[in-house]
C-alpha cells in the first residue's frame, strides 16, 4: 500500500514550523489522538536528535495504545523521520518543510506508513483509515497553533 501524504501550508518560517513539529513533546499540543509522549532514550536534556527514542500514547479506537519511535532522519529546518520499534503496529512517520512566499511561509508535507506485526497485521487497514481521516484535523491544528503566535 501507499502511504497516506498530507500537505499544509502554514504562515510561520520553515525553522519554526520544523521546531515545532518534530519535537515529540509538543506532538499531545496539535495531535488530536496523542494522550502523551515521553523521552525513551539518553538524549541530553531531553534533546530528540537522530537515534533518539520517544514513547508515545495514543487514543485509538477508545483505547490508549503505547509506542516507541526512533528517530532516523534529522535535516534541521528541512526534514524528519521516525520508525516504529516495538508493539502490533509499528509507524513511520516523515516531515518535510520547504519555505514559500520568500521564506515567510512554509509547506509541511507529512507522510505516514504502517507496519504490522502479529495481531497488527489485521489492524493496519483500520489504522490507515483513522490516519487518513484524523491526520488532516491535526494538521489544522498545527497550522492554527502556528499562527495564533501562542
Amino acid at each position: 500500500m501507499s502511504s497516506i501524504v498530507c500537505t499544509i501550508e502554514i504562515a510561520r518560517p520553515p525553522g519554526e514550523v520544523f521546531a515545532y513539529a518534530t519535537d515529540p513533546s509538543r506532538f499531545a499540543e496539535w495531535q488530536r489522538d496523542v494522550v502523551s509522549v515521553r523521552n525513551a532514550g539518553d538524549g541530553p536534556n531531553g534533546a530528540y536528535g537522530k537515534g533518539s527514542r520517544f514513547t508515545t500514547v495514543r487514543r485509538i479506537g477508545g483505547s490508549e495504545r503505547t509506542m516507541t519511535q526512533e528517530i532516523t532522519e534529522v535535516t534541521p529546518s528541512r526534514s524528519w523521520a521516525a520508525h516504529g520499534v516495538d508493539g502490533p503496529i509499528r509507524p513511520n512517520a516523515g516531515v518535510s518543510v520547504e519555505p514559500v512566499d520568500d521564506g515567510a511561509g512554509s509547506r509541511a508535507t507529512f507522510t505516514f506508513d504502517f507496519e504490522g506485526e502479529g495481531i497488527g497485521v489485521l489492524l493496519l487497514p483500520l489504522v490507515r483509515k483513522m490516519t487518513a481521516k484524523g491526520a488532516p484535523a491535526s494538521l489544522r491544528n498545527l497550522k492554527a497553533l502556528l499562527e495564533s503566535g501562542d
